[in-house]
């Protein structure tokens, strides 16, 4: 039976917290700003429109990840094959929570080891970019990949997380030219992920400029990790801390916004606050490469594996249906559909 480090109770609090807390940021996705203009003749046939993508060397059949949730305890273990198994019934790509806790505790690896259940799936391992400064290299990088045969590797980036966290590492001096080594030396493509918080013009342009393959721009609008590290707070003056930056971050939208207009043919992962399917065409219109969502399929997840299946296929046909009404064929034409910016 894997050991409860202090690393996997953290996670094992994330959990518990997600599901039965109130941890939603207190600002919208700002999608909420954009339209699709209606076509009521759209000379297509529903069920001939085209949802497929290929990305990092795999086929997608819908432009949909599981975003980065969960690792290193028995239940994590248990999520991550559901998510792991619909994933490959599905056709869409999925990321794994840091694996931080198993590569400093081997025992723990198993509850990210999903490769056996979803072996043609895009899947991305992930660490925080943090530990590069706290003794991580481009070897504990490498075994994270080969941990879980992963296709590509994100490195999380969450300041505010690690600055309200009461175990927090806060020492982001000097990160980003060890992430241009692990760019530059790791087997596989790396991509920077925020958590909650989005990217900025700045970090977009400093990222680019190290070598990243993609960036998830996980702005905010869904869950707020000051929120959950508010619940997990040792004593009322950490929980006033974390609960003073509820407000905090780059709207999802509007990140997208930013992160593209500094590196216009990088793939784009949109995550932060979506909820539906159209939610994520409303990102790819805004030119994003896919929609990430990680609350309901989490939820999903802790019910069952058809549950799981379903949700992930009821986004998928809120995809397809929001193209049929928009008048667009496959993901190429709606990246190209103009929105309409609702104003003020």
């Amino acid at each position: 039976m894997p050991r409860v480090t202090p690393t996997s109770a953290r996670k094992a609090d994330h959990i518990r917290i997600n599901l039965d807390e109130d941890v939603r940021s207190g600002l919208t996705t700002g999608l909420e700003r954009y339209h699709f203009v209606h076509q009521a003749l759209p000379e297509l046939d529903l069920e001939e429109i085209d949802l497929s993508l290929s990305l990092f060397g795999r086929s997608l059949k819908a432009p949909i990840l599981i975003s980065s949730m969960t690792g290193g305890t028995d239940e994590a273990g248990a999520i991550n094959r559901v998510l792991a198994r619909a994933a490959q019934e599905t056709g869409i790509a999925m990321g794994l929570g840091s694996q931080r806790a198993a590569i400093e505790h081997p025992e723990l690896a198993d509850s990210f080891k999903i490769r056996d259940v979803a072996p043609d799936i895009l899947l991305l391992a992930n660490l925080g970019a943090i530990q590069l400064n706290y003794g991580y290299g481009v070897e504990h990088c490498q075994r994270a990949v080969e941990m879980v045969d992963a296709d590509a590797l994100i490195l999380h980036l969450n300041p505010l997380q690690e600055a309200v966290q009461p175990e927090g590492d806060t020492n982001f001096a000097g990160l980003l030219k060890k992430i241009e080594t692990v760019c530059h030396k790791l087997t596989v493509p790396v991509i920077a992920k925020e958590v909650g918080w989005g990217i900025s013009e700045q970090a977009a342009q400093q990222l680019v400029n190290a070598g990243i393959a993609a960036i998830d721009v996980a702005g905010a609008g869904g869950t707020s990790w000051a929120q959950v590290e508010m619940h997990r707070a040792q004593n009322d003056s950490q929980a006033r801390l974390a609960a003073a930056f509820i407000n905090w971050g780059i709207p999802t939208a509007d990140s997208i916004t930013q992160v593209r207009g500094i590196a216009p043919d990088m793939p784009i992962f949109a995550s932060g606050g979506l909820r539906t399917g159209l939610d994520i065409a409303k990102c790819i219109a805004l030119d994003a490469s896919l929609g990430g969502m990680a609350g309901p399929f989490l939820k999903a997840a802790t019910r069952s594996l058809d549950d799981t299946i379903l949700a992930i296929q009821e986004v998928a046909r809120e995809i397809q249906v929001t193209m049929f009404v928009a008048g667009v064929g496959n993901l190429e034409e709606l990246s190209n559909t103009p929105l309409v910016e609702k104003t003020e």
